[in-house]
């Protein structure tokens, strides 16, 4: 007979990270014990209060807030941004943006224009 299978536990940054929350928002129960895969599926499949708070207000990881803004991790670094910023921060920044958020949204723009001129040229020679 063959011992049983230990469950994969996740370590609490990675299983914030997949929840696409700022782990030192958490609870201390989250930050301080792992998760399995199988408490992770129930956290997606049905979140607790504290979760959709923290998706629906922040604060937000660096990665959703570059998507929000509709810029990149590093337009965030070369912008000095480093704090984590909530959804009416965001929002703030979007209804008046400073210099430095539509320089970076232009670069993001020119970045996916390129990348779709060279998923364009590959399909071509691949025909």
């Amino acid at each position: 007979m063959s011992p049983a299978k230990q469950p994969q536990i996740l370590k609490p940054a990675t299983a914030a990270q997949k929840l696409g929350v700022l782990l030192a928002a958490t609870p201390s129960e989250f930050q301080a014990d792992g998760v399995t895969r199988e408490q992770l599926n129930v956290l997606l499949e049905t979140p607790p209060e504290w979760l959709v708070e923290l998706r629906l207000h922040g604060p937000h990881p660096r990665q959703v807030v570059a998507g929000k803004l509709g810029v990149s991790t590093s337009g965030l670094a070369r912008a000095g941004v480093t704090e984590a910023l909530t959804t009416q921060e965001i929002k703030e920044l979007l209804v008046d943006p400073p210099e430095w958020l539509v320089r970076e949204r232009a670069t993001q723009a020119a970045v996916r224009e390129e990348q779709q001129r060279v998923r364009e040229r590959n399909a071509a020679r691949a025909q």
